[in-house]
């Protein structure tokens, strides 16, 4: 699949037959916050193990984020997602927790369809200077992942190599392969490691340090589970579900 018709798949709404129901737009108005949001990052100062365990002790005082605005429909089952991020001077720390149902994960290839799975992701520019170029890593719930770099959207990107993508440790909580889809309640957790270096072969980067301000958004999908879903942490203004809009970015503050 190109990248071209893996976008498409985000943008277009999809049309799924089967017992879920909708809530009409009016009910989750109140649900939605449109001010940008801010996350202090803060700094590691002990080695961790990545092995998307939510609850060790290197998480336990980070605030999370809650990504909760959502896009388009709102599906009958709402997953409750949550991540943290951290930071040293090598690398970027990231896990997120869902609290899920209808969870169904098949893409095993690099840079696949992951986000037709259950799916978190995380975008982010690393230049300040320039904001609206960014990276997105897709994880599905799996641990299989897909990362462009995207100068813009839908015309100038750089698809990262599967042995660069091997340089992100990744853990997750579920089997590599969930299928058939996981209908009952399961929280499922995402776990994982950027090396900075990695980065600076596809952009100039600001380097994290006390003070720095990148912008971000964190995301949750599963657009082709029975139960399709599309959230955010930072409100995207957009009538349709399409997470690759950087004007509505929230921002990060490394401490």
């Amino acid at each position: 699949m190109n990248y071209l018709s893996y976008l498409l798949l985000l943008i277009l709404p999809v049309n799924f037959s089967g017992g879920i129901s909708y809530f009409p737009q009016s009910k989750i108005q109140n649900m939605q916050t449109q001010e940008s949001p801010v996350y202090n990052v803060a700094k590691l100062k002990k080695s961790i193990v990545i092995d998307a365990n939510w609850n060790k002790a290197h998480w336990k005082k980070i605030k999370p984020v809650e990504i909760k605005n959502y896009m388009g429909k709102v599906s009958i089952f709402q997953p409750e997602v949550k991540s943290k991020m951290m930071y040293n001077d090598a690398n970027l720390y990231v896990i997120f927790q869902v609290k899920d149902r209808f969870v169904k994960s098949v893409t095993t290839e690099f840079n696949g369809p992951v986000s037709t799975d259950s799916c978190v992701e995380f975008f982010f520019s690393p230049d300040s200077e320039f904001p609206l170029k960014y990276f997105n890593l897709e994880v599905n719930a799996g641990g299989t992942p897909l990362m462009f770099y995207i100068s813009k959207p839908m015309s100038d990107l750089k698809k990262l190599l599967p042995e660069e993508l091997k340089q992100i440790e990744i853990a997750h909580s579920l089997p590599a392969t969930v299928n058939p889809e996981i209908t009952e309640a399961v929280t499922w957790t995402i776990e994982y490691k950027i090396p900075i270096s990695l980065l600076r072969k596809y952009a100039n980067v600001t380097h994290p340090a006390k003070g720095v301000k990148w912008k971000a958004n964190f995301y949750k999908t599963g657009s082709k589970t029975s139960n399709p879903n599309y959230l955010t942490w930072s409100f995207v203004d957009n009538p349709r579900p399409n997470f690759h809009l950087p004007q509505f970015f929230g921002t990060l503050i490394f401490l």
